[in-house]
């Protein structure tokens, strides 16, 4: 999803702020929506101040969805409520904070792909390989709002292995994390999108194939490889500073 076009170009500001037909639970994933796809694309920056009034202004809805979005977020370390300030979005992520995602995925993601393997309905295999046909169509795509849309649909496609997997803990431990928002708020090459499609089509046909050990297996390699990518962004990060001090 796109930033606030998630919701802008649907309906318009109703008095009261929901419009008819619409729960209010439904308009504030909406705005949630709009808000992840905004951090991600970075045109919400790391360490900036989040106002629920201007939010409410630019999304054209009441600042009740805004406040239900934003305590989601808060609650799954998007966001930090600041006391009397409204709402901050977190420093980018830091390389020790990377690694200790990094090491828990290791154990989860591979475990909830051989469930996938062995549990998943033809239903959500389906939905999988929709998933992978969306994200073909963003696939290489140029500008920070396409990297967005890329990566909530990254996101969505591991949600739905782990969702596949019957494990409500490692589903809900793996949505805590939120490690796709992090990360592709880091990278900005073409490249990353490219290499992730060959290795989640590797995941996704290995699940199809009801193969418990490969699909282990494509899921754990994923994981490394995409770790050790933004591995050398950190690298690449630290070299600059670096340069920079000395001169």
């Amino acid at each position: 999803m796109d930033d606030e076009a998630v919701i802008a170009g649907r309906h318009e500001a109703m008095p009261g702020g929901t419009p008819p037909g619409r729960s209010r639970g439904r308009l504030a994933d909406e705005v949630y929506d709009a808000l992840l796809g905004q951090m991600m694309s970075l045109r919400i920056e790391p360490d900036s101040r989040v106002t629920i009034d201007v939010l409410a202004r630019e999304l054209g809805v009441s600042q009740t969805p805004i406040r239900d979005a934003l305590n989601r977020m808060e609650a799954e370390g998007l966001v930090v409520r600041v006391p009397h300030a409204g709402y901050r979005i977190p420093p980018q992520i830091t390389r020790h904070r990377f690694e200790d995602m990094l090491e828990v995925r290791l154990l989860l993601e591979p475990a909830a792909a051989r469930r996938s393997a062995e549990r998943a309905s033809p239903q959500q295999v389906a939905d999988m390989r929709r998933m992978l046909e969306d994200m073909a169509e963003l696939e290489g795509g140029k500008g920070p709002m396409a990297y967005g849309a890329f990566g909530l649909r990254d996101a969505a496609l591991h949600d739905l292995v782990a969702s596949s997997a019957e494990n409500r803990v490692i589903r809900e431990t793996l949505a805590r994390l939120h490690t796709h928002v992090h990360l592709f708020r880091l990278h900005r090459d073409a490249q990353v999108t490219h290499l992730a499609m060959a290795e989640h089509e590797e995941v996704v046909a290995a699940i199809a194939a009801r193969d418990p050990d490969a699909a282990a297996y494509a899921m754990r390699r994923h994981i490394l490889r995409s770790g050790e990518r933004f591995q050398r962004l950190f690298d690449e990060a630290e070299a600059a500073e670096g340069m920079a001090e000395e001169a």
